[in-house]
């Protein structure tokens, strides 16, 4: 099994968007394993986006994702970084197809409602700075067994 990390945005958040988002995964039939709302602190913030430290949008970026609350959680799942990116659509809410959060629910780039890992790499960067090992729930799935059992 493979996790990835999601952040649905301070945006999705004011617009009501948590349980619609959430909704979409748990009907994929993907395994929640780490759940918390919070208002992400600039700390929090400048690490996870370190990688655009430099660059013109850097500064709105981080006050962007410290404005207000929003829901941090991992997700477990049998290539669980490409499926859920798949399910946000592109970064750019117009090239996102409709079926996907971002076609269904988000009209521009700035406010495109959630992110996702995009690397094993960055989930373990990601992860980590939202979530202690402990917070991070091992369970039995139980669709797990129907969706890789190896029986006919």
């Amino acid at each position: 099994m493979e996790r990835t990390f999601v952040i649905i945005k301070p945006d999705a958040v004011q617009r009501g968007k948590i349980g619609k988002i959430i909704q979409r995964f748990e009907d994929k039939g993907l395994k929640i394993v780490a759940l918390k709302m919070l208002t992400i602190s600039k700390e929090q913030a400048e690490r996870q986006y370190s990688c655009h430290k430099g660059k013109p949008f850097y500064p709105t970026l981080v006050s962007f994702m410290t404005s207000g609350p929003a829901v941090a959680l991992c997700i477990e799942a049998k290539n669980a970084i490409s499926i859920v990116r798949k399910m946000l659509g592109a970064t750019d809410p117009i090239n996102s197809e409709p079926g996907t959060i971002r076609g269904d629910f988000s009209v521009d780039t700035k406010h495109n409602l959630v992110h996702a890992s995009d690397s094993k790499e960055s989930v373990e960067l990601e992860e980590a700075i939202y979530f202690p090992k402990s917070e991070i729930q091992g369970y039995h799935f139980s669709l797990n067994e129907w969706f890789y059992s190896e029986k006919p």
